[in-house]
């Protein structure tokens, strides 16, 4: 598959549509699963995960499922491109930055992927925009019921799937939903939050999940746990906790318009204005302006620029993303230099570079 087509589409996660989505990004659900007749990859040997590979691989062609998957090898790409699918949300780092076969499977949207000999033989992932929990299930649900009739899965009556990993032993299920929380952090409400989650075990992670730093006031709000739970169980656990923080973080907007507009407005309009002029720009100041105009298209202070917009933006000004679109390695000068071009382009037109 030409990985550099992807730079000419938009991820499905980033329509910025779908309920909540003013707070609520992208609604995400995974499945951690294993096949039975081989170890886990903590303890298997190259050859063994290679069969586990050409398993999977040879099972996708004939799922009946109504989204093709297209299957990339990861060991035969480049490091940029397998950071391109890190940054696209369809792999993780942990999987770019392993050893021995492995691979990815996703849907054109890429609203659906499949990931091989990660910490487990597969992840299962579905991904929407907006709070969709019900719907992320039912497709992945679907899914692996789905590669459940081809593939035997490691399953005990007790306990459930068996997982690598303790923690996802039984369902194998996380839920996340991944929040733009920019009010909360500048009130500094955001600790409280934290410790408000972690008390029923619940984590709160980066934009890249788990290790990852909470760029742009994105965060991840998933479960911790499966085991002696069901699915539904973890998902309503998730979706408990959803209404109170896009509650807390609407209070904390509504509180900043009403008692310091002025200097709200001019917080926003000068992230606005740096994003429209810069001729170079670091990568962790984009993401902090973006969600600053991000914050102000959804409070009505900027009518010029999409909600799509700024979403892909934070996707396509990443450096793997820049490197693909110029079709060259570049340092981080000339990372800087092209991510500017590439915002004042899609904000102002600017097509000069």
């Amino acid at each position: 598959m030409d990985l550099d087509s992807l730079t000419q589409s938009n991820s499905e996660w980033l329509r910025g549509t779908g309920p909540e989505s003013d707070v609520v990004v992208s609604t995400r659900i995974r499945l951690a699963r294993n096949l039975a007749q081989f170890p886990f990859n903590t303890r298997a040997d190259e050859a063994a995960r290679g069969q586990v590979a050409d398993q999977v691989r040879e099972c996708l062609g004939e799922l009946p499922v109504p989204k093709v998957l297209n299957f990339v090898d990861v060991p035969s790409l480049d490091e940029i491109s397998q950071q391109f699918l890190v940054e696209r949300q369809l792999i993780s780092r942990e999987l770019a930055e392993g050893d021995g076969p492995r691979g990815v499977a996703f849907s054109s949207a890429e609203d659906v992927s499949i990931m091989v000999n990660e910490e487990d033989h597969l992840r299962l992932q579905v991904l929407r925009s907006g709070l969709a929990l019900d719907e992320c299930w039912e497709e992945i649900n679907r899914l692996d019921d789905a590669l459940e009739e081809e593939l035997t899965f490691a399953f005990h009556e007790k306990y459930g799937y068996l997982t690598a990993c303790p923690t996802n032993v039984g369902t194998g299920i996380r839920v996340s939903v991944m929040l733009h929380l920019p009010a909360l952090v500048q009130t500094r409400e955001i600790q409280k939050v934290f410790h408000s989650l972690q008390k029923i075990n619940l984590a709160v992670r980066g934009l890249y999940g788990e290790g990852s730093q909470a760029l742009g006031d994105f965060y991840q709000i998933s479960n911790q746990y499966t085991l002696g739970l069901s699915e539904t169980q973890v998902i309503d656990k998730v979706r408990s906790v959803i209404p109170r923080l896009l509650d807390y973080e609407r209070r904390a907007r509504t509180a900043m318009l009403k008692e310091k507009k002025e200097q709200l407005h001019d917080h926003i309009a000068r992230a606005s204005g740096i994003l429209r002029s810069a001729q170079t720009i670091s990568s962790e100041e984009t993401m902090h302006l973006l969600s600053s105009v991000r914050l102000g298209v959804n409070l009505g202070l900027i009518d010029d620029v999409e909600i799509s917009t700024l979403n892909e933006l934070f996707i396509m000004t990443q450096p793997a993303h820049l490197q693909k679109l110029k079709r060259t390695e570049l340092d981080s000068a000339d990372r800087n230099k092209a991510r500017a071009a590439l915002i004042r382009n899609r904000l102002t037109g600017d097509l000069r570079d």
